[in-house]
């Protein structure tokens, strides 16, 4: 649905994106996470053929950027991180005003079924700058989706509001996802994005991961059992000599292993714990946040070579 081979983008001396090379399927969310500046925004700009690489080459839904702007735009619904909206209209005349922009073939029709959708339309007639953050938030991602779109670019969808807000948001981003729409996600919220993503991106100018949350955590971490002992024997760690262990760490009373495949290999590891005598209070296996992952793997771009 996307895919981009070196696209680059500079503004005078400053590099923006520098040489991605990305790849996004059908129907899936994509989460494409980075720190403030790191040319996040300047990709979606690119993507929904809004400003021009300076290098490199993309297609979205098989259309290609430089070459075919205007049908890419068709294609595609935008929100920005700011919503955009008028506030001096009415909900629905926004919605109303941008169909016709987007030469929707029945606005009326369209514009109620957004508003009926994102539980707007009993507030149809209020004017936008009167809504709360979150309803004008949602107002936005209708007017996004006013010309159905295959393609929803999505940029901080959730900042700035509460967290009741914000959850109404992400889950009208659940009810959006379907096998035919494919949405590209922009947020700072990682949680969120575990959440919500079937694959994410790791980006600082240039690319440094990509793949499914869970496959980047066992990537960099590998998967890792947790033993809770009552007054473990000293150097008992030393003392599980098991083949698939490959490091075992001691935490005063408690045990991090590091395992293959922990849903075979785990009920060894308790028998010969048992034998060795510890006394076991509980085990589970270590959970590492996205945040975690993406803290250490900013934090290894950003070291110098």
């Amino acid at each position: 649905m996307i895919n981009t081979n070196g696209l680059a983008r500079r503004f005078g001396d400053v590099t923006a994106v520098e040489d991605l090379h990305l790849e996004v399927e059908k129907g899936e969310v994509f989460g494409f996470l980075g720190p403030n500046g790191a040319g996040k925004t300047t990709t979606i700009r690119m993507l929904a053929a809004l400003i021009a690489p300076t290098s490199g080459e993309a297609t979205v839904a098989g259309l290609r950027i430089g070459q075919e702007n205007r049908e890419i735009r068709q294609h595609v619904g935008v929100l920005t991180e700011t919503p955009g909206l008028y506030k001096r209209l009415s909900a629905i005349d926004n919605l109303l005003f941008f169909a016709k922009l987007y030469g929707v073939s029945e606005p009326q029709k369209q514009a109620e079924r957004y508003l009926r959708l994102f539980e707007l339309w009993d507030r149809r007639d209020d004017l936008a700058g009167t809504l709360s953050k979150g309803m004008r938030q949602k107002l936005a991602i209708a007017r996004a989706m006013l010309h159905e779109p295959q393609i929803l670019f999505l940029d901080e969808p959730t900042a700035g509001l509460d967290p009741e807000a914000a959850k109404v948001v992400r889950n009208l981003i659940e009810t959006l996802r379907t096998r035919e729409r494919t949405i590209f996600l922009c947020t700072h919220n990682l949680d969120e994005a575990d959440r919500l993503c079937d694959r994410v991106a790791l980006f600082n100018t240039r690319l440094v991961a990509v793949g499914r949350p869970q496959e980047l955590k066992e990537r960099l971490y590998g998967r890792r059992t947790v033993i809770h002992l009552v007054n473990p024997a000293p150097g008992i760690e030393e003392s599980i000599d098991l083949p698939f262990v490959k490091k075992t760490e001691r935490v005063d009373n408690t045990l991090v292993v590091s395992l293959s495949n922990p849903e075979e290999e785990n009920p060894l590891l308790v028998s010969r714990l048992v034998e060795l005598g510890a006394k076991i209070q509980y085990v589970n296996e270590l959970r590492v946040s996205l945040e975690d992952l993406y803290l250490d793997l900013m934090e290894d771009n950003n070291a110098p070579n």
